[in-house]
């Protein structure tokens, strides 16, 4: 790969950056409302996904439950890819496509924000995680990318206009950090905020 190449390559993440510019604030930031209401009424955000989506789960819960800039309130926040034991038990005892529903099924509640990640939008573990969530009574929010099914599937869709995996995966990871920032000023304008470490 030449220094061409690599030009090539950022040329395509500006020019996909820009698109979540022009066309995708106003969703990112109904989402951070979304979420923030949730809290507010005591509900938590659960994220899943596979692979790198995986990782962009777990970033997600981590900047909710410890914090993204601003010292504040843990907040709830799960990530369904965390725990090896009960993952590995469902994909051997069930089938892998049921890993993201049965723990939805078992930890999910009416009104709780499920955050469901998958750049193809095809993976079926996280399109029955969907499903499972809408059916527990979540409001279900899909980060994908420009094709799929799992955008036609949720309610609140975060869908980059990109078909190349590793530009969907940074702009997920821009989407979270925006996100993250309104949730932080969120908590920190709630009563007793400046109270830290619970």
């Amino acid at each position: 790969m030449t220094t061409d190449d690599l030009a090539t390559q950022l040329d395509e993440h500006l020019d996909v950056a820009a698109q979540v510019r022009d066309t995708m604030l106003e969703r990112i930031d109904a989402i951070a409302t979304l979420m923030t209401d949730a809290l507010g009424r005591g509900n938590k955000i659960v994220f899943f996904g596979n692979g790198g989506s995986a990782a962009d789960a777990q970033h997600f819960a981590g900047e909710l439950i410890g914090h993204y800039r601003a010292d504040r309130r843990s907040l709830p926040a799960v990530a369904l890819t965390t725990d090896s034991s009960v993952l590995t038990a469902i994909a051997n005892d069930y089938e892998y496509d049921e890993i993201f529903a049965r723990q939805v099924r078992a930890l999910v509640d009416e009104g709780d924000v499920v955050v469901a990640i998958s750049t193809s939008g095809e993976a079926e573990n996280v399109l029955r995680g969907a499903a499972a969530a809408r059916d527990k009574g979540a409001q279900v929010v899909a980060f994908t990318g420009s094709r799929g099914r799992l955008g036609e599937q949720a309610d609140h869709t975060y869908a980059v206009p990109s078909m190349t995996t590793a530009r969907i995966q940074e702009m997920h990871v821009l989407a979270i950090h925006l996100i993250s920032e309104r949730i932080d000023a969120w908590a920190l304008a709630q009563p007793g905020a400046s109270v830290e470490h619970e």
